[in-house]
């Protein structure tokens, strides 16, 4: 209803008195509902005002017995799972925390955030249970969390499992359905590998958002700082088969660097068939990622498979706005692995998927000699060509899958590599006997709905290049029945050992020049398809241009014989230099593809000295 001042009742002075008190009472409602809406604009103004102060390094608040404890006895201290937080609450998901000890010497600060309340959540010892750790209870009195794992029904609805943890530095690790814990994700990397050692941003608080009953997803909030660096994250947690984090975050550099690690992976490669292990060992494989898998902004896949190096070894990937990188693990069959206690075959992928364009850059590897398979080796992150100056804000926004179907990354028209092999290259002698002629040989395994599609007989090739350290003896490519693939064996002699040898090689299948303006091809490849129309629309605009000048041609020439002789020259000369302009025109562009590419290309390098 419309009320207009003149028809408009008229209020009596206590009745306009209570309205107004109503109204002030409201407006002081919402206005509270407005002041606890936290989001990542409060986070992200800490992480500026902090990037404009001196760094202030965590100091550690351990007791000795806390300090100096073993890993079996911090193993002890269990926390006790009816003591979860939002345990007598509806929501399917709950909090654990990891108490202090040996490392994780300085706490962070843990915040619930619910309707209308911002408040952290205290530590509380009687949460725990310390086994026989022997410590005085009053040692406890002024420590914290170390971090905390998020707890979700995701293999059975009547079981709360992990499904993520957040403990140390700025790490996290993530799984989905049927998963087992892996590789790791961080908040960010500064210098990673370079001589002047590597910087550790570490999450010093977070706010979570306390979830409602019917919520498929949690929210974390968390603020990074380090000496040169802060930031302010979101992290929108969607647990599922395949568990996905959201990623929005927007940092700031209190002082240059030189290398920035933007959504940074860290795994473990100890040995694989690619690289298998020096000493007898019933595992083929053990590694928690097998290789760098990147999909570039030009549609490229490029696959690399990871080495444990005598020799740091670090790798460089110039990309523009890419679509895709991760660390996967390909081969999910048990036989891989043989292991039943540490399960490899079910520890995940983990792919980034850039929100936006983010520009040039390059995905850098970073693979580092290990021992065993107690330390992290390997670490991939995107690290921009250009940096923001100091104090100015860099956004960043990904999704980051949790996945052990790899195969779901690719298009439905592609091929990948499944398996690297190496093996001593041989000569099949005539009596049948195979002699080690001195050279290395590598068998890779392509598969996937493109090659599957074609028939055994297809006219399958390799493109391959393996630089200047090798000399190529052998290529072949030969359909595998098993896979409904192709295996291209690779034999090489290399000439410098010391020295790193890359490697470079596709499936490619020729493409009749008699179909190019007939056949359609596939999606993937709809830069070849393009290429073709564009040739076919020039050739039939250079034939328009030739009929055309021949008519021009003979025209004139019946004019000019009605002309003077003199003039009729001129024009001949004229007239005789159009068709030559019609016949420069190419039936085809020069950089028409005779090949179409049906596969990831594979890039490996063999590393010194092995």
């Amino acid at each position: 209803m419309i009320v207009s001042p003149c028809t408009a009742p008229k209020l009596s002075a206590k009745r306009l008195r209570n309205a107004l008190a109503t109204g002030s009472a409201l407006f002081c409602l919402l206005s509270a509902g407005q002041l606890w809406a936290f989001n990542l604009n409060d986070v992200s103004a800490k992480a500026k005002e902090l990037a404009g102060q001196k760094y202030e390094a965590p100091r550690s608040n351990l007791p000795n017995e806390f300090r100096e404890m073993k890993f079996a006895d911090y193993q002890k201290i269990r926390f006790l799972t009816e003591k979860a937080e939002w345990a007598d609450k509806k929501t399917p998901f709950k909090l654990s925390f990891y108490h202090q000890g040996m490392h994780f010497d300085t706490p962070v600060k843990i915040n619930e955030i619910t309707a209308n309340t911002v408040e952290e959540i205290k530590y509380d010892p009687s949460r725990f249970d310390f086994g026989d750790v022997k410590f005085d209870p009053k040692a406890t009195e002024q420590l914290g969390y170390a971090g905390f794992r998020v707890l979700y029904p995701i293999n059975k609805a009547d079981k709360q499992d992990e499904i993520m943890t957040m403990l140390g530095a700025s790490y996290f690790r993530v799984v989905g359905k049927g998963h087992t814990y892996g590789l790791s994700a961080r908040g960010l990397a500064i210098d990673t590998a370079l001589p002047s050692g590597e910087e550790f941003p570490r999450f010093t608080e977070f706010w979570i958002e306390q979830p409602k009953p019917g919520d498929k997803h949690l929210v974390i909030f968390a603020l990074l700082d380090s000496p040169r660096a802060t930031g302010a994250y979101r992290l929108t947690l969607r647990p599922g088969s395949d568990t996905i984090v959201d990623v929005k975050a927007q940092m700031f550099l209190r002082d240059k660097v030189s290398k920035l690690g933007i959504a940074p992976l860290t795994s473990m490669f100890l040995f694989g068939a690619n690289q298998p292990s020096k000493v007898l060992n019933y595992r083929r494989e053990l590694h928690d990622s097998s290789g760098l898998a990147i999909h570039a902004g030009n549609g490229e896949w490029i696959w690399r498979p990871l080495n444990n190096p005598k020799h740091l070894a670090v790798s460089n990937f110039s990309v523009e706005n890419p679509r895709g990188f991760g660390l996967l693990q390909r081969g999910r069959d048990f036989s891989h692995y043989e292991d039943l206690d540490d399960r490899y075959d079910k520890r995940p992928s983990a792919w980034i998927e850039p929100k936006g364009d983010w520009g040039k850059g390059s995905v850098d590897l970073v693979e580092i000699p290990t021992a065993d398979e107690t330390n992290d080796n390997i670490v991939a992150f995107w690290s921009p060509e250009k940096l923001p100056e100091p104090g100015q804000p860099l956004d960043v926004a990904y999704r980051l899958h949790w996945t052990i179907d790899e195969a779901a990354l690719h298009a439905p028209d592609s091929a990948w590599v499944s398996q690297t092999l190496r093996s001593t290259g041989d000569v099949k002698q005539s009596n049948l006997i195979r002699q080690p002629d001195g050279s290395v040989a590598y068998l890779i395994d392509f598969e996937g709905p493109s090659l599957a599609a074609l028939p055994p007989e297809a006219d399958v090739r390799s493109q391959v290049s393996v630089g200047d350290n090798a000399e190529l003896v052998e290529n072949s490519v030969r359909y595998n029945p098993e896979t409904k693939g192709w295996r291209l064996t690779l034999r090489m002699k290399i000439k410098d050992p010391s020295k790193s040898t890359e490697m470079r090689a596709a499936l490619v299948q020729p493409i009749v020049p008699a179909d190019l303006t007939k056949t359609s091809l596939p999606s993937s490849n709809s830069s070849v398809a393009k290429a073709d129309k564009v040739a076919a629309k020039q050739q039939e605009k250079a034939d328009k241009e030739a009929k055309q000048a021949e008519a021009k041609q003979a025209d004139a020439k019946q004019a000019d014989a009605k002309k003077p002789a003199a003039e009729s020259k001129t024009k001949d000369n004229k007239d005789a230099k159009q068709p030559v302009a019609a016949d420069a025109a190419p039936a085809t562009p020069e950089s028409a593809p005779t090949e179409e590419v049906l596969t990831e290309t594979w890039s490996y390098q063999l590393p010194a000295d092995e």
